[in-house]
């Protein structure tokens, strides 16, 4: 495998597995039941919704459309579910999920980078699976936290200890 695949397989499973999903199970571990599944309003999602959300994502992105995994997403129920799923359920399903994420990423051959598969509705290469996939994880993630910080009104210190200056 080149040096250039290499290098994105490494950049998205940071971006995935060392960054964001520990953000998000940060999350959740500093909220109770309640507060995972509150909502501004019914046109606004919950933190509950976009951990299902993004699971079902991960698995139609990458299980289906890189592991060749049968799509069985029904999409609108992540954003449908109302009852209140327990947080350590939410946090195992994530947490399994992108364990056969990161399975499938690492098995990738560097030539099914630029072949062609369909995925939800569009037809998409290998390296634009990964590309969606990550930028989508992440923008969730930034909600997730922005929701955290909103209902405990708490810094979430992810950058604590490091020098950005």
């Amino acid at each position: 495998m080149s040096i250039i695949s290499q290098a994105l397989i490494k950049e998205v499973d940071h971006r995935l597995f060392e960054e964001s999903l520990p953000r998000i199970l940060e999350c959740l571990d500093k909220l109770n039941n309640e507060q995972v599944w509150w909502r501004p309003n019914e046109t606004s999602n919950s933190i509950g919704n976009l951990v299902l959300h993004l699971c079902g994502n991960v698995r139609q992105w990458i299980g289906t459309g890189l592991g060749n995994l049968p799509d069985q997403r029904k999409r609108q129920t992540e954003f449908d579910e109302r009852r209140m799923i327990d947080k350590e359920t939410l946090k195992n399903e994530l947490v399994n999920t992108m364990s056969m994420a990161r399975d499938i990423i690492s098995k990738v051959k560097e030539n099914e980078f630029l072949q062609m598969r369909p995925v939800q509705t569009f037809e998409e290469t290998g390296l634009t699976i990964m590309i969606h996939v990550t930028e989508h994880f992440s923008y969730h993630t930034g909600q997730i936290a922005y929701i955290t910080k909103m209902l405990t009104d708490k810094a979430l210190g992810f950058y604590e200890g490091i020098p950005l200056e």
